[in-house]
């Protein structure tokens, strides 16, 4: 009691500028009864005492700690890293880490080139460069090129397909005989000019897709002088398709973790040696480069650059609403200062406290600006109100802190619980930003009750006549509405609280976290374009066995699963049926041995001959195509007519585009002619490595282990077909990982630790609400309108189509942090005139009646709750403007749940409180 009197006793001490009338009702406030109340005025008078020492004081903690910030904290994008690594599928994504390092932070880098030819000898040369920089690259991979697969390619073909291979190859030898002794114009116009007049034993059924693919080729070229004949496609009797024209290397790089970009220089290197290879947009090629470590460095600079401008926007628009509020510099100033403070403040304790920022946690600023810029309008309008009681500036700062310091405490208190709810969880995401944002309350409060009174003693509030404005007046006005329909708002609250949990089952989690990136970044956009491509699978599981005969004996079990496609072990990569299929070979082979006992032909291409020789051998073959058999007819005909106007292609781009790779696809064709038995010991090392961990001394313990890759039956964008495969796959391997089986067990990680998150947070705020208010009723009534909230948002979102996901998970936790700071405002401010007029009130009535009367100060409450509402609304709004999906979605589904809170705070609330006759009668 001692303690309490002596602080009440400070703080009536520093109202020397009041009449002893005012002193009364004054000391009556800050009795004993009100220990909070005390002690805060305590504390501001303090402060304001010695103003500039106290602003010098906090601003200099907010420049150290901004800098240690800038110094330190880093971010994170992976969504897997949000998650708890105690938990299992992470653990089996750990093990399949350590044993196969070559799958961790690979570069996939997709090489599209005119035609199959051009691609295979790009990317092999692309490979060898790349090979050349081992301080970037400690591997490169070729899964389709090579000299492994260009000797070896046709012991992967079936053997029904290998042998109309060969049937075609033997009708095509005398063509390729012919053209191989002269493979220039003039040879190619004399073969043609022989098959047509049936003198050189070339099948004419062979001879017209020949002339089709040049007529295509000829008319191609006019708009594209990268276009090519496929010669490999033309004697397999097929068409080249994207996928044809595209290679894949992947390339394990050296990650540099020491800058925020760690794979630029290896990017960088990439697209310096296909530049300086000539593998340019110019001559037909495109590169592309994805993979998961490059997506999440396009992320981070997404997020990077959309946080900074979402906060600098989220700055601006809280400004500009603060002084249409506010409507004094003397009061805005004062708060943006002590916000920014507070901003730096909390960065610092994050630095320090975390170290780095994830998806979610990035978001501490903007969430920080909508929550703690209200409690500095909720101090700074509580002091304007006091000042038009007629009280002095240093005594209004106090009244101010008596009066509404207790629900600002309480305010923090329930918000940091809501925040600290999700510490406990399982997911980092959550609980990382709980402990950030929980502990940016209690920065907020100290410097809201600090900071800024100190501020406002050195800028005093000007004596001020009663507010008015559109946020002086609309928040009073709704609630004096609501208090007069109350009984229909309620009921209308009971029907709308009915419709939305009919939406419930219907809301759903979006698990994938492909749809929280950026699809306009490079990596992003590749593989969304890449994944149409057979050869990719990004939804593939994986399974690791102890040893060969285990990974064969797991993968029989997991192909008899519907759902499973094919599961891939070390012994699939080596072909089946070899010895039947070398015995086509052979026969092939033979049938083409005289290319094999032909001499090298003259290369006609590297030494040309005159344009003079081109313009007549095409007029002969001009010639030669008027008068054609007639099975070659319409073929001769289109040829023909692609050759009498052939527009700017002159007679040497039209050679180089036929013949330019008839030599390449003829070395190809003798090389795979060529092919032995092999066996697992013969596959190229990289490709080992990928499937086999290597054994010795020092492999460790995962020596040995063969890794298993299971490939889905269908189409596992769909969240229902991805559920079912990692269902299926895993009753029978428990330890599978890979993407989908990270996809799904996060998303159900993330599911749990919001309903827990929810429940705490709910559970908390409602103990804390009834310890301090000590009434069942009013805890309830504060909490009604948050749930009722909570219900619309989520029926809002299923309306809307506005799936929850890793980032705005978070909207309904924090709904409810929110919207109790202003139920418990209202609450407390209806006590406070429930038990009689304020003694500011009763002071300025008093003087008053003595002056002829004035106008009452306005309840600076509702008005208060409107522009935090407004301005909360302003910083949030901002982040649906982000580039980047995730923090957008976080940003939309906020605002959403802002402007429904608002309208449950400032509408029902008051009729709730009006039929549990808590209002004051007016």
């Amino acid at each position: 009691m001692a303690a309490t009197e002596a602080l009440s006793g400070a703080q009536i001490r520093g109202y020397k500028l009041i009449s002893a009338r005012e002193r009364m009702p004054l000391k009556k406030l800050h009795s004993s009864s009100d220990r909070p109340a005390s002690a805060l005025a305590a504390w501001v008078d303090l402060v304001c005492r010695r103003p500039g020492l106290a602003v010098a004081g906090c601003l200099a903690a907010a420049a150290g700690l901004l800098w240690v910030a800038a110094a330190t904290l880093a971010i994170n994008t992976s969504t897997e890293d949000m998650l708890s690594e105690e938990l299992a599928w992470r653990q089996n994504n750990r093990a399949v880490d350590a044993a196969f390092p070559a799958l961790v932070d690979s570069l996939v880098i997709a090489l599209e080139a005119p035609d199959a030819l051009a691609a295979e000898a790009g990317a092999a040369r692309l490979a060898a460069a790349l090979r050349a920089r081992p301080a970037l690259f400690q591997s490169v991979l070729l899964p389709q090129g090579g000299a492994f697969f260009r000797r070896n390619g046709l012991l992967y073909l079936s053997r029904e397909e290998l042998q109309a291979e060969s049937d075609r190859l033997a009708a095509a030898q005398p063509l390729l005989t012919a053209l191989h002794g002269d493979p220039s114009l003039r040879g190619l116009t004399r073969l043609l000019s022989d098959a047509l007049a049936a003198e050189n034993g070339v099948d004419a059924a062979e001879l017209a897709p020949l002339l089709e693919r040049l007529a295509e080729t000829a008319a191609a070229l006019r708009d594209n002088p990268a276009a090519r004949l496929s010669w490999p496609a033309l004697l397999s009797g097929g068409t080249e398709s994207p996928e044809d024209r595209r290679r894949f290397l992947i390339a394990k790089p050296v990650v540099d973790f020491a800058t925020l970009a760690p794979l630029a220089g290896a990017v960088a290197a990439v697209e310096k040696a296909a530049e300086d290879l000539g593998l340019t947009a110019q001559e037909g090629y495109r590169l592309r480069l994805t993979g998961e470590a490059l997506m999440l460095q396009d992320e981070l600079v997404s997020v990077r650059r959309g946080i900074g401008f979402v906060g600098l926007l989220s700055a601006v628009l809280v400004a500009v609403v603060l002084f249409a509020g506010l409507k004094t510099w003397r009061l805005v100033l004062p708060v943006l200062i002590t916000l920014a403070a507070g901003l730096a403040w909390t960065a610092g304790f994050a630095a320090l406290a975390v170290g780095e920022l994830n998806l979610i946690s990035v978001a501490f600023a903007v969430l920080f600006i909508g929550l703690s810029v209200d409690f500095g309008i909720h101090y700074a309008l509580r002091v304007e109100e006091s000042r038009g009681a007629g009280l002095a500036p240093a005594v209004a700062l106090g009244d101010a802190a008596a009066r509404v310091g207790r629900p600002l405490l309480l305010c923090a208190v329930s918000s940091a619980l809501a925040f600290f709810a999700f510490f406990p969880t399982a997911y980092r995401g959550l609980s990382e930003l709980g402990l950030i944002a929980g502990a940016g309350m209690f920065i907020a409060l100290f410097l809201n009750l600090t900071l800024l009174p100190a501020l406002m003693r050195l800028l005093p509030v000007a004596k001020i006549a009663p507010g008015a404005g559109f946020f002086a007046t609309a928040g009073t006005a709704l609630q004096r509405h609501a208090a007069r329909s109350a009984r229909l708002l309620a009921g209308l609250g009971a029907v709308l609280a009915v419709a939305a949990a009919f939406a419930l089952p219907q809301a759903r989690f979006d698990d994938d976290p492909l749809n929280l990136r950026d699809p306009d970044s490079p990596s992003v956009a590749a593989l969304l374009e890449l994944r149409a491509d057979p050869r990719v699978s990004p939804y593939s599981a994986q399974v690791l066995a102890p040893d060969r005969a285990a990974a064969r004996a797991t993968a029989a079990r997991l192909e008899a699963l519907p759902l499973v496609e094919a599961a891939v072990t070390l012994d699939d990569l080596v072909p089946a049926d070899q010895p039947a299929k070398l015995d086509i070979i052979d026969q092939t082979a033979l049938l083409l041995s005289p290319l094999f006992a032909a001499p090298p032909p003259r290369a006609a291409l590297e030494e040309p001959a005159p344009d003079a020789v081109r313009r007549a051998a095409l007029d002969d073959l001009r010639t030669a195509l008027a008068a054609p058999p007639p099975a070659l007819a319409a073929a001769a005909a289109r040829l023909r007519a692609t050759l009498a106007d052939p527009g700017p292609v002159t007679p040497a781009a039209l050679e180089a585009a036929w013949l330019g790779g008839f030599g390449a696809a003829l070395e190809r064709l003798l090389d795979a002619l060529e092919a032995r038995q092999i066996t697992v010991r013969d596959l190229p090392p990289e490709l080992r490595r990928r499937y086999e961990a290597p054994e010795g001394p020092d492999a460790g313990p995962h020596a040995g282990k063969v890794l298993i890759e299971v490939l889905p039956a269908e189409d596992l964008r769909d969240p229902a077909a991805r559920e079912r495969f990692v269902a299926a796959v895993q009753a029978v391997v428990p330890n599978v990982s890979g993407v989908p089986v990270t996809i799904v067990e996060a998303g159900q990680a993330v599911v749990a630790a919001f309903v827990q998150a929810s429940l705490l947070a709910l559970a908390a705020i409602a103990l804390l609400l009834l310890v301090v208010l000590r009434s069942p009723l009013d805890t309830l009534l504060v909490l009604l309108p948050l749930l009722l909230a909570a219900l619309l948002t989520v029926a809002v979102g299923v309306v809307f189509g506005l799936p929850f996901n890793f980032a705005n998970v978070i909207v309904l936790p924090l709904l409810l942090g929110l919207g109790v700071d202003s139920g418990i405002h209202y609450v407390m401010r209806a006590r406070e005139e429930k038990a009689g007029a304020p003694d500011v009130m009763r002071v300025r009535e008093e003087k008053a009646g003595d002056s002829g009367g004035a106008a009452k100060p306005a309840n600076s409450t509702p008005r208060a709750i409107f522009l935090s509402a407004a301005t909360t609304l302003a910083s949030f709004g901002a982040l649906s403007l982000s580039a980047h999906p995730g923090t957008a979605s976080m940003g939309l589904l906020l605002t959403v749940a802002i402007v429904i809170t608002l309208v449950c705070v400032l509408a029902f609330l008051p009729a709730l409180l009006a039929l549990a006759g808590r209002l004051p009668r007016r």
